[in-house]
């Protein structure tokens, strides 16, 4: 039995063909169709060529970058696709298919935290939460070893409690959301403000964006913070502190006892876990009498959210 796992990003598609165990056996990616249902039709080819080479698939599941409703069938809303307004993506490839196998579609998140619940660093925990810190900030909330949805499907979107009364406009409409603070945007946003204010210490950051400050891109500051420049590891101190605010905000709620912390910001390390770790101790309730959860790198990568929509289409 294989699943085939399907993960609609901005600018790419990335198709996973798993096993029972929910191992990728085969992946490729594909660019972006601009047009909902070019999207539908691009898929529903894939899993017909897909069938010519397994014709034991069980379920198409789907990882969308939108707010998905608890039928797992119909997103909500999406900033990158504006048709996907009560969109029955299910529903629409199913048609295209003959109904073959169920489509279940999921959050983004939802998929990439689940994947590292049952495959990754979350393996074996009862309680985890799982940020990816993006270009904005994803979710995901497993309570009692079950993916939280919410009543209406619409939980988990951690990157929108609201931090700051009055604060940055966010692109979901709202200002202050946790992800105006941390996440990629974030930390571009840091870090370009720091070079105006501070050029004679900012040498390496505008050697790499070439003296063009608007061109500062997060991949810039995370290299410059791994060589040890002053600019680029305060960029990343600030968006640390405000993940560590954010985590205890949530653990004042949930509780967790693991955070699992994804994202390509991640890959810097402790440089930003580690100023996330001191700001959740000191702005956590009560916390000089209570366990502090684990916090804890992503192990899965850019599957995870392959891995966990695999695995989801199948419970």
């Amino acid at each position: 039995m294989h699943t085939m796992a399907v993960d609609i990003g901005g600018t790419k598609i990335a198709v996973g063909i798993c096993d029972k165990d929910d191992a990728i056996i085969r992946s490729w990616t594909v660019p972006t169709p601009k047009e909902a249902d070019a999207i539908d039709k691009h898929i529903a080819e894939m899993y017909r060529e897909t069938k010519k080479l397994y014709d034991d698939i069980a379920a198409i599941g789907i990882s969308a970058a939108g707010n998905v409703k608890e039928d797992r069938h119909t997103i909500a809303f999406s900033a990158n696709i504006p048709v996907w307004i009560n969109y029955d993506l299910s529903s629409h490839i199913g048609d295209l298919i003959g109904h073959e196998v169920p489509v279940i579609v999921e959050n983004d998140a939802n998929c990439a935290g689940w994947g590292e619940y049952v495959h990754g660093a979350g393996r074996g925990h009862t309680n985890m939460v799982a940020l990816t810190v993006g270009t904005g900030l994803g979710g995901a909330v497993v309570l009692n070893g079950q993916l939280y949805r919410g009543s209406f499907g619409m939980g988990s979107e951690l990157g929108h409690i609201p931090m700051v009364p009055d604060g940055d406009f966010c692109g979901c409409g709202l200002r202050g959301c946790a992800e105006r603070y941390t996440s990629g945007n974030a930390l571009e946003h840091f870090a370009r403000s720091a070079v105006r204010r501070r050029p004679q210490e900012a040498s390496r950051l505008l050697e790499l964006c070439n003296g063009d400050i608007d061109e500062l891109e997060g991949k810039m500051v995370s290299q410059a913070a791994i060589e040890g420049d002053a600019i680029g590891l305060y960029a990343f101190n600030k968006i640390g502190e405000w993940l560590g605010r954010t985590m205890a905000s949530i653990s004042a709620v949930l509780d967790p006892d693991i955070y699992v912390i994804g994202g390509g910001v991640v890959a810097v390390g402790d440089i930003l876990l580690e100023p996330a770790r001191n700001a959740y101790v000191r702005f956590l309730q009560a916390s000089a009498y209570r366990p502090h959860a684990e916090i804890a790198p992503a192990t899965s990568g850019q599957d995870a959210g392959l891995i966990g929509a695999a695995n989801l289409a199948l419970h």
